[in-house]
């Protein structure tokens, strides 16, 4: 389906692809979204042949990535993970998102040979990350801490993930304090999200939300070592308001932001969306790069049902939220996660993670 008239419509070519080498994690975290996370189902080598014969000339004509996403990406083992990233171009940077609890210190020599990125996932001090457990339930705090030493022990630059799921009164300093001597260079902080196989509700108090992200730029104007994602995106977008350049903010069309599972499918838009089915939308995939080249499954992808609705509900929130400029139509796996379908306009993490954000930011610059 093309794009009406004013709708962005989806770039035939994605900034970034997200790679799934395994299914496997060998953590159980409460708020994962995953839904085969104990199942081993490794990518052949064949699928990631398959998207580098399209990576490849992409990277050659400007800054490409490939990021490693499972599951825990580290638990293909390297001897396989090597194979997968083997057909990339040396054009092609490649990023590892991991809980870091394999890390050792025969991969973090992996990790620099074949010049990974890495971002750790970890949600600050001990006591903020009784979710993220073992499959026998106990707690991976120290393991996620060791696999961080291996990294500072190699010097291997990392950033870091962290999720949170009860946003109030004094923690964003907290969270920023700790990752300033954790050692990382970028830091993320994702409210947690109703998706997938979790459940679990992320309807916030709205004062308190705002206030965390006030928090939190207070405590980076303060030391701003760490290059903070949601502040410096919501700083650029307050400058463009200002400087009247708001409109170039937003791409002409949308990152299809492809997610290659490990058998090949490709999910544009929302990685959550992988791996699920839906008695409408079936698997929600665009196509198999085992069948069809990636660059002809992107050139399609509009044709996919469930992205004519998505982009149908991207003109709803261009029509009626002041905040579409700064967010450009919010998340396809959070409008079907949280409203059953894609055409609806404001989400929970719409609230959690736009609005209150750059309200926070507005809030903090306003009072100081």
């Amino acid at each position: 389906m093309a794009a009406r008239a004013g709708m962005r419509g989806i770039a035939a070519v994605p900034s970034y692809v997200v790679m799934q080498p395994t299914t496997l994690c060998n953590l159980d975290c409460a708020y994962c979204y995953l839904p085969l996370r104990g199942e081993d189902r490794r990518m052949p080598v064949a699928v990631a042949e398959a998207v580098a014969r399209a990576v490849n000339p992409w990277a050659t004509a400007g800054r490409f990535s490939v990021v490693w996403h499972g599951g825990e990406p580290l638990a293909a083992g390297r001897d396989h993970l090597a194979a997968l990233m083997a057909p990339f171009g040396p054009d092609v940077e490649h990023h590892v998102q991991t809980n870091a609890t394999l890390l050792d210190d025969a991969w973090c020599g992996f990790l620099a040979e074949h010049r990974v990125r890495v971002s750790v996932s970890v949600d600050g001090p001990r006591e903020r990350n009784g979710d993220r457990v073992t499959r026998g339930g106990r707690p991976a705090y120290d393991r996620i801490v060791r696999g961080v030493e291996a990294l500072r022990r190699h010097g291997l630059p990392f950033s870091a993930l962290a999720v949170v799921s009860h946003p109030g009164p004094g923690l964003a300093a907290e969270l920023y304090d700790y990752f300033l001597d954790l050692g990382c260079d970028v830091l993320g902080i994702n409210i947690e999200e109703t998706e997938g196989v979790n459940t679990r509700g992320n309807a916030h108090d709205a004062a308190a939300v705002t206030a965390f992200w006030a928090e939190l730029v207070a405590a980076w104007r303060r030391d701003p070592r760490i290059h903070l994602r949601e502040v410096e995106w919501s700083l650029r977008y307050a400058a463009a308001i200002l400087d009247g350049a708001a409109d170039d903010l937003l791409p002409r069309r949308l990152d299809p932001i492809p997610t290659v599972g490990q058998d090949g499918s490709v999910t544009v838009l929302s990685p959550e969306l992988a791996g699920f089915t839906d008695p409408r939308y079936g698997d929600f995939s665009s196509g198999n790069v085992l069948v069809t080249p990636l660059g002809e499954i992107l050139a399609g992808a509009e044709g996919t049902p469930w992205v004519g609705e998505f982009l149908t509900g991207v003109e709803a929130c261009r029509a009626s939220c002041p905040y579409f400029g700064f967010c450009g139509g919010g998340h396809a796996a959070n409008r079907y996660f949280e409203l059953g379908r894609f055409d609806g306009t404001e989400t929970a993490h719409c609230r959690n993670s736009k609005i209150h954000l750059l309200e926070g930011v507005l809030q903090h610059a306003r009072d100081h």
